[in-house]
């Protein structure tokens, strides 16, 4: 019998990586960008010092998604990216928690030097069954939104919230012109314009969407371009270079139009330059709000009874059908993803 067979040293057990199911961008395509959506498992979450790992409820879709997979604001070293950044979950406490999406500001939980980010540009998003963010961006859920409601609220409703109330600096009586009803930053400015005892204008090329958009609250809808029953003291404009110079021409002298995108593109072939300076009118960009705003913006929904105008629920595994909603721009209001 042999005694010399070599022995070799017990190898360690390989370290068991938890997985989860998840919506992501695989590939970028600027002019099909849905073919860089996946869903499958993707590593879950880990836990570390000054983060929180959330599980997911109810999260909701934003144009932001769509432009991701376009390959804005995010680079393709960063794929595979978990898409997503509103959500409301339960965190590892068991506590009922909004999360808010803007990563570094002030630099909480992750050093002072990182630059301001959105959730899927740096960081891995919400479509999932759980994400990890600083725990300084987790605010308590009000009891009385639901987990589709409060997910809502984090990026387009911010948004308005912030235009609204921050930029344009509109008080009750005031007028504003919201551009292009149904999209969700659109929507949400005129249900909080309302709220907030403003005189709302709206328009849109869809008859449908203009009925809606006096349901919830504009005092008119028009189509898009026509004239207004009057000037306004401010202009919600998000479509871009298909609205603007409507926007600039439906001012008051001294009004104010602030813009936080620009889908139908960033370079308006009348500028409006010499309406602009002659009757001193204010151009402002705006970009989500800070975590006070959606604090404030959480308690105003809570003490009012205003909710989010949800357009359809879906289970997160018929992602890719909320996504072609939105980019068919069918919707009116938000599309929510669930687990479970």
């Amino acid at each position: 019998m042999c005694h010399n067979a070599t022995r070799f040293p017990a190898q360690p057990p390989l370290p068991i990586v938890k997985v989860m199911f998840a919506v992501y961008a695989a590939r970028i395509d600027r002019d099909n960008p849905l073919s860089g959506l996946e869903s499958g498992e993707r590593p879950a979450p880990e836990a570390r010092p000054g983060w929180s790992v959330v599980d997911v409820k109810a999260a909701s879709l934003n144009h932001h998604d769509l432009w991701s997979l376009r390959g804005v604001g995010l680079a393709e070293d960063k794929l595979p990216m978990i898409l997503g950044c509103d959500a409301a979950g339960v965190d590892e406490d068991g506590n009922e928690v909004v999360l808010h999406s803007v990563i570094g500001q002030s630099g909480h939980g992750i050093g002072p030097k990182e630059p301001r980010s959105i959730l899927t540009e740096r960081y891995q998003g919400t479509f999932a069954e759980q994400v990890a963010v600083p725990t300084w961006n987790v605010l308590p859920k009000p009891k009385e939104l639901s987990f589709a409601e409060a997910a809502c609220l984090p990026t387009a409703w911010l948004t308005a919230y912030r235009m609204l109330f921050t930029n344009a600096g509109v008080r009750p009586g005031d007028s504003v012109l919201v551009q292009g009803a149904g999209g969700g930053v659109a929507t949400a400015a005129i249900v909080l314009g309302k709220a907030a005892g403003l005189r709302v204008f709206a328009t849109s090329r869809d008859e449908a969407k203009r009925k809606r958009a006096v349901e919830l609250g504009a005092v008119e809808a028009l189509e898009s371009g026509a004239r207004l029953p009057q000037r306004v003291d401010a202009v919600i404009e998000t479509v871009g270079a298909a609205t603007w110079s409507h926007s600039v021409k439906s001012l008051k002298p001294g009004g104010t139009v602030v813009i936080s995108g620009a889908t139908s593109g960033d370079r308006p072939s009348h500028a409006e330059l010499t309406r602009i300076f002659f009757l001193e009118l204010k151009v402002v960009g705006s970009t989500m709000g800070t975590k006070d705003e959606l604090e404030d913006l959480l308690a105003f929904c809570a003490a009012t009874g205003v909710r989010p105008v949800i357009d359809e629920v879906l289970p997160m595994d018929r992602a890719r059908e909320g996504f072609q909603r939105v980019e068919s721009g069918e919707q009116f209001g938000k599309i929510v993803l669930t687990n479970s």
